[in-house]
């Protein structure tokens, strides 16, 4: 069972927190990812928490996206996330989901995980470059090292990269994505902004959802910062971590990892 929270750590005002954003964002996620990223790695992680035997958890978790479809395999699955907003939609999803084997959801900060020395998970997932919205160097190391206390001694720790982050092209109020909310009478279109910070290897998205219902209109503004992460940095990390890396692919199909290879996948196990 989860202990309680700890407090959160002094922000850093240089730059924003990589977790803001999240709960503006939870209306409009699972709109986005629908034509974007939609369900291509969903398999993937439900064939990992199909080989493990013990009890999974989910890295931000946001709306279930992953968990809901991880929890149909009939894994004992935890997702996490430190957005009240996210968690919200995740609940109203397994909800209509009906799954008789619902997933648990705690609210709380990934640096931190408030899990007790008793608790211990046999695979440890962060889906879809959950850990790059980490913009600062302890807030990684704060992370790795809390996932290690949670991990069970032969327990797999799972990560996605996303690789393309640093040659984003910048660009100004761009309509990027424009259709209707799934069964609403409501459109939404999404106007973009993308701002590089390469000297903290940052991207930055700047966000504007307009979702107009007849003659209703109404805006919603919000930036998201990821931090660029490559495959070499990220091993070594984990590695000075206490894990020993297992596998590094390149596609969720078990192809092996290059530099050019569309996803950048990461498998480790605790030393």
């Amino acid at each position: 069972m989860p202990k309680a929270q700890s407090p959160e750590p002094k922000a850093d005002h240089d730059h924003q927190e990589g977790w803001k954003g999240w709960d503006e964002y939870a209306d409009f996620y699972d709109w986005e990812n629908a034509q974007t990223l939609d369900r291509r790695d969903v398999k993937f992680w439900q064939g990992m928490a199909q080989r493990v035997t013990g009890r999974v958890l989910e890295l931000g978790c946001g709306t279930g996206r992953v968990t809901i479809p991880v929890a149909r395999t009939g894994a004992d699955i935890v997702g996490v996330d430190r957005s009240e907003e996210m968690l919200t939609h995740a609940r109203r999803r397994i909800k209509r989901a009906r799954l008789a084997n619902r997933p648990s959801w705690v609210r709380s900060d990934i640096r931190m995980l408030p899990f007790r020395k008793s608790a211990r998970f046999d695979l440890v997932m962060a889906p879809y470059g959950i850990l790059q919205s980490l913009v600062r160097e302890a807030d990684l190391k704060a992370t790795l090292e809390s996932v290690s206390r949670v991990l069970s001694a032969r327990g797999v720790f799972g990560l996605d990269l996303v690789p393309d982050l640093p040659v984003w092209k910048e660009y100004r109020n761009r309509v990027r994505f424009q259709g209707s909310r799934k069964g609403s009478e409501s459109r939404i279109t999404l106007v973009e902004s993308v701002r590089q910070d390469r000297a903290r290897r940052l991207t930055i998205f700047d966000q504007e959802y307009i979702e107009r219902r007849g003659a209703e209109r109404r805006a919603r503004k919000f930036s998201l910062v990821f931090r660029t992460l490559s495959v070499p940095e990220m091993t070594s990390r984990l590695e000075r971590a206490g894990f020993r890396i297992s596998a590094i692919l390149g596609d969720y199909n078990g192809k092996p990892w290059d530099p050019r290879a569309d996803v950048w996948l990461i498998l480790a196990q605790k030393c």
